[in-house]
């Protein structure tokens, strides 16, 4: 129960504005067979949609203290976020896995007041693709 715990906290740092590497905990515990795959898969997707859900409250919320030095996003990040949300619309969020660009992306759908619940649809079903993909390959290669 541990490793499951430590796997969804990973998924969530690496989805919030924080730096933390998920996919490498997902693989290491598929290799080691002590966990259902599938629990494995829910646990790393529930977790990295939350920290994606985090980023789009402080956009919804804190976006007006964006000039603060301890806010988690640059001015470059952020305006290299809102040019990809202003060309892409709601679909940009297909892109939230990718890694730089992604924890922004999900930060400038808060500030842009993106509908929670398709701001969540599309999140789920691109972070959710990310981790099925890795864990079927991870799951072919054992």
């Amino acid at each position: 129960m541990n490793a499951i715990i430590g796997l969804f906290l990973a998924a969530f740092l690496a989805a919030s504005l924080f730096p933390a590497q998920s996919e490498a905990v997902l693989v290491g515990l598929l290799l080691s067979e002590t966990h259902p795959a599938w629990l494995l898969f829910a646990a790393a997707t529930v977790g990295n949609v939350l920290g994606s859900l985090l980023n789009w409250l402080i956009g919804r919320f804190l976006a007006h203290y964006a000039d603060r030095r301890w806010f988690p996003v640059s001015p470059r990040q952020f305006d290299k976020a809102a040019g990809w949300y202003a060309r892409w619309g709601y679909w940009s969020l297909l892109a939230s896995w990718v890694p730089i660009i992604g924890d922004p992306l999900t930060l400038v759908a808060g500030v842009l007041r993106e509908p929670l619940w398709r701001f969540t649809l599309i999140v789920t079903v691109a972070k959710g693709g990310r981790y099925l993909v890795l864990t079927l390959a991870t799951l072919s290669f054992i």
